[in-house]
């Protein structure tokens, strides 16, 4: 008789498990991530349904991007994205920017190639559809001095639509393949001396008097200082801007269901509907954040001002990037990053021989640069060609910064901004709880907010 065939000698413990309880786990959630976005950004409670971002009065109107549309390989400019010109802006004659808009040529540059060369003739508008494009200028030492690093929606050269007679101020060359479109000097003063409402726009522009700004292009509040004796002081007053914006609160919502005859018979150890509210709210926070980072209508990505987003120099994002990130605004608080994006500034850093700090944030360790939290968020998008984006931000509505948004006082409040109402009972024996959580998010000034774009993240 072989071991298989030998008898039991006592009770199996496959057997013994019939008489015996189990201890069980809470039901575990695997979408559940750290939501570092919620934690740290600072909430404001709104006693209304809306929130109101009062301003400066401000000269400065549109985004200054251009967008364009493609039909196979030929690139051409939405005729009313002109408008986004400094001596075009207030435009409004369709047909004469559409005429403008066919008269733009294609061209492609390879990287390094030259678009154009300081010190010579300003012959061009330069509108990039796409890669990007650094713009330089003699240093003091000989060499270059890089400005700045344009890219798709970006423009050039539109100095040219009020004067022929100026002359490149700085170089333009290419640091990747770049499709742009161009105006030529000659094609313009062609289509400047035949449309008529074109011209009167354009003098008009240039005879009307520069209205005094700040460098962020507010309405200057005149002051003096450093006088003797008794000069006449100025007189001035801070204009508000006209239009401000509001920010409607957001909901996410659901209908939580549970059956009576599940909530009365299978109930214990763990509290049935108190598990499927836990876990319906995890979800409904992770959507929030989603909505935090995307919707377009408060979402932060959307929400950046133009000019205060910028792509990477090479790609992978380099201690370089995010110094510039960092440098373009006071008190930033925290970065936000796809956890990939993080993990390819490492190894930039670690190809530099540089090994970024950690700290303690909220009593968890993480990744810092500069002193500054690097956070991951995996609600930012990564496109498919495996580009995303680094956010950096100052938050606090003290330093006029990035806040969330969410209700004072909700009946039924179940956690803050989060409440759950109780719908009734069916014929069929099913209870039903309304679950909804209110937010939005408000960027109070432009330079609280700070996007890094096209991060590569699979070098």
């Amino acid at each position: 008789m072989t071991a298989l065939q030998e008898p039991a000698l006592a009770l199996s413990t496959r057997a013994a498990r019939t008489l015996t309880t189990t201890t069980k786990t809470l039901p575990q959630m695997r979408s559940i991530t750290p939501r570092w976005l919620l934690s740290q950004l600072p909430w404001v409670e709104v006693s209304a349904g809306s929130y109101r971002v009062n301003r400066r009065l401000t000269y400065t109107v549109g985004d200054g991007r251009i967008t364009f549309y493609s039909t196979g390989a030929r690139v051409q400019v939405i005729p009313a994205e002109l408008a986004e010109l400094p001596l075009l802006r207030g435009f409004a004659d369709a047909d004469a920017l559409s005429t403008l808009a066919g008269a733009f040529e294609q061209r492609e540059y390879a990287a390094g190639d030259t678009i154009a060369e300081a010190g010579t003739p300003l012959d061009t508008v330069v509108l990039i559809a796409s890669g990007k494009v650094r713009r330089s200028t003699p240093g003091e030492y000989g060499e270059e001095a890089n400005l700045d690093l344009l890219s798709g929606g970006d423009h050039f050269g539109d100095e040219l639509l009020g004067s022929s007679e100026q002359t490149w101020k700085h170089t333009a060359r290419a640091t990747t393949r770049c499709v742009v479109l161009v105006l030529p000097a000659t094609t313009y003063a062609v289509l400047n001396g035949r449309i008529q409402s074109l011209r009167e726009h354009v003098n008009a522009l240039l005879a009307e008097p520069s209205r005094p700004h700040n460098k962020a292009g507010e309405a200057s509040i005149d002051l003096t200082a450093g006088h003797d004796g008794e000069p006449l002081l100025p007189g001035t007053f801070v204009d508000y801007d006209p239009a401000p914006r509001e920010y409607d609160l957001a909901v996410a919502q659901t209908v939580l269901r549970t059956h009576n005859r599940v909530t009365d018979l299978y109930n214990g150890p763990m509290n049935q509907l108190e598990q499927q509210l836990r876990l319906t709210v995890e979800a409904l926070r992770e959507r929030q954040e989603h909505e935090l980072v995307n919707s377009t209508e408060f979402g932060l990505l959307p929400s950046a001002d133009p000019a205060h987003r910028f792509p990477t120099r090479g790609g992978p994002p380099t201690p370089d990037d995010l110094d510039e990130l960092l440098t373009r605004r006071r008190k930033t608080r925290f970065f936000l990053a796809h956890p990939k994006a993080i993990a390819a500034f490492g190894r930039e850093c670690t190809a530099r021989g540089l090994y970024p700090a950690t700290g303690t944030l909220s009593g968890k360790r993480v990744v810092t640069w500069r002193g500054v939290p690097m956070l991951p968020c995996d609600k930012i998008p990564v496109s498919p060609q495996g580009t995303t984006s680094i956010l950096g931000m100052r938050t606090g509505e003290d330093d006029h910064g990035v806040i969330g948004l969410r209700p004072r006082d909700l009946p039924d409040e179940y956690q803050p901004g989060l409440n759950v109402r109780y719908m009734g009972v069916s014929d069929r024996g099913v209870t039903s709880y309304l679950v909804s959580a209110y937010h939005s998010a408000a960027v109070l000034v432009p330079d609280a907010l700070g996007v890094l774009d096209d991060v590569e993240i699979g070098r």
